[in-house]
């Protein structure tokens, strides 16, 4: 069960219609999950500032289960989700950070109990 949050100080208005599922469908394919699995909060406008510089930028927060654990595996993502970010939000490379977050299945409440025991 994938969660991935954009922040960017990026208006709302200069978002692409449907990011938030246009990256639900990219986590799902990066990932190897299936796409009713992944969460995605996308939240823009934010006063941020990256390498010092408050020039336009965004920050990728990755967590999931059992597939973010590596270096390795981390290393293939972090090329992936940075081809749909910057097509996407139109920023270089050097104005986005990601974050990957391994996750444990009882660290995942769903349906009153959690992921490890569904």
């Amino acid at each position: 069960m994938p969660f991935v949050e954009l922040d960017t100080s990026l208006p709302a208005e200069r978002l692409p219609p449907g990011l938030a599922l246009t990256l639900c469908a990219a986590a799902a394919d990066i990932l190897g999950k299936p796409a009713e699995r992944v969460n995605v909060t996308v939240r823009s406008g934010l006063p941020m500032v990256l390498s010092g510089s408050a020039e336009p930028c965004a920050q990728l927060v990755v967590s999931s289960i059992g597939v973010v654990g590596t270096a390795e595996q981390n290393q293939r993502h972090s090329a992936r989700f940075f081809d749909v970010l910057t097509a996407q939000l139109g920023l270089g490379p050097e104005r986005i950070v990601i974050r990957f977050y391994p996750l444990e299945p009882w660290q995942i409440g769903k349906n009153r109990t959690v992921m490890t025991f569904l």
